[in-house]
Order: structure tokens, then sequence, then C-alpha cells
């Protein structure tokens, strides 16, 4: 399992568990209410700092995988160049 899944399932346990935990306190309706809100702000803007650290992160493994492949490229071009040579000098 990724771990980018299960930070998201544990951000969504803590979530439910934070407003089951809200829904079920002895509180006026209105504390209530005040208290849902400020959890779900709250769980929104974990979920967007953890988006971000994901995004950040894919594009940080993008990068790595795209300069590998270039580097990778150089090379075989490189040896192919090589090969080329080799081959011409022996057809003389």
């Amino acid at each position: 399992m990724s771990t980018t899944k299960v930070v998201l399932g544990v951000v969504a346990g803590l979530a439910a568990g934070a407003l089951l935990g809200v829904l079920f306190a002895p509180d006026k309706g209105s504390e209530t209410r005040k208290k849902i809100s400020k959890k779900s702000s709250d769980t929104v803007d974990d979920l967007k700092d953890k988006f971000e650290e994901l995004l950040s992160d894919l594009t940080e493994k993008f990068e790595a995988a795209k300069e590998e492949a270039s580097d990778l490229y150089e090379k075989g071009k490189y040896k192919a160049e090589e090969i080329k040579k080799d081959a011409k000098a022996h057809m003389s």
C-alpha cells in the first residue's frame, strides 16, 4: 500500500473520529455546529497540506526521473556513435 493512501486514510479516520466525538458531546447545538465547522476547516487545511506535500514529492521524483532518462539517452547516443566509428574502422 502506498504511503499516500495510508496518510489519506489516517487523516480521514481522524476527521471521522473528531466529527463523531463532537456529535456525541453534550453541548448546545450552536456550540456543536461551531466545533464541526472548526474541525472541518482544520481537516481541509490538513488535507491541503498533505496534497501539497504529495504534489511536491511527485514533482521531485518526476524531475529526477526526467534527468536520469536524459542521462541514459546521452550515454546511449555516445555509445551508438562509438559503435558506428568502430564499424566504419572495421569496414575500411
